[in-house]
């Protein structure tokens, strides 16, 4: 008798211990990944970049990223003068918001190695701010795809000395869809080239289906710019859920792939103040949540 219960006992316990385990494994399965969530600079463009720091924060978000470049704030273009550079690293840093990426520009109708030079100075000045990424947008002529192709390869190369990546978002021609990306990816040839999907900007420039065209690619993915669109050259600067982009279907093949963000959203509504616009880029950011929540 006493054996049995000692039997009964132990069996108990550990079927218990399993049943905990099993609810425990489909606690971590059904938790959202952890991706972190910022905001490009780009709907608030017209205004200078310390407005654009403070109405990130207030629409909630801790993170942004230097896309879109005015006459006031060129960030790292080759031409911005030294004293801009250093006044912007002041202001970031005191502004209790990172910034996390930096976008390049690039000519390929010039010798190579000025391409190049050029590119690299674009490089330390990202370093200078402290950046993890670069990002580049491929070219549209295809006479100049080569060059692109090249300059990247040893842009890559140099940025990865800097502990930079070099990253290249959709954006028509050499980058357009999954056939071009992946194209590019073997012309540039180098582990420091990635890829930071734009499902919008597939809808935008290729009319296809995003998640069709991100599936092929999407172990190359390393960041996810969020932005919605409708048709082909339809409008961007919408509100997520106006469009067509599928954000739960893209997301779910990002975590298949393993991916680990950002995710930064590029766009939302437009408004006459910077503050309805940080209540539109807000509404975006809700949006995105729930749909990580939902996977």
């Amino acid at each position: 008798m006493r054996n049995n219960r000692r039997e009964f006992l132990r069996d108990g316990a550990v079927a218990g211990a399993a049943m905990l385990a099993a609810f425990r494994g489909r606690e971590v399965a059904a938790a959202p990944p952890a991706w972190p969530v910022g905001c490009f600079n780009r709907p608030w463009a017209k205004w200078p970049f310390a407005q654009t720091l403070a109405s990130v924060k207030a629409a909630g978000y801790g993170i942004t990223g230097l896309l879109t470049r005015t006459s006031l704030d060129p960030f790292i273009a080759a031409d911005a003068p030294p004293d801009y550079l250093e006044t912007l690293k002041r202001l970031i840093d005191s502004s209790g918001v990172a910034v996390n990426m930096a976008a390049l520009g690039s000519r390929h109708d010039v010798p190579l190695d000025e391409a190049i030079k050029g590119l690299q100075l674009q490089i330390d000045r990202a370093a200078y701010l402290g950046v993890k990424y670069a990002m580049t947008f491929g070219i549209d002529q295809p006479d100049q795809y080569e060059h692109y192709f090249k300059a990247m390869a040893a842009t890559a190369a140099y940025a990865q000395e800097k502990r930079i990546q070099l990253v290249m978002k959709p954006h028509g021609g050499s980058s357009g869809a999954s056939g071009e990306i992946l194209a590019a990816i073997k012309k540039v040839d180098h582990p420091n080239f990635k890829i930071w999907y734009d499902a919008g900007n597939i809808i935008y420039y290729t009319g296809k289906d995003p998640v069709a065209e991100l599936e092929p690619i999407v172990q190359h993915v390393t960041g996810f710019c969020a932005k919605d669109c409708a048709e082909m050259k339809g409008e961007v600067m919408i509100q997520f859920g106006a469009g067509k982009v599928e954000f739960g279907r893209v997301f779910r093949a990002l975590k298949a792939g393993g991916f680990s963000g950002p995710i930064m959203v590029e766009c939302c509504a437009p408004g006459d103040t910077p503050d309805a616009i940080a209540a539109n880029a807000a509404a975006n950011r809700a949006y995105l949540a729930a749909a990580m929540r939902a996977l």
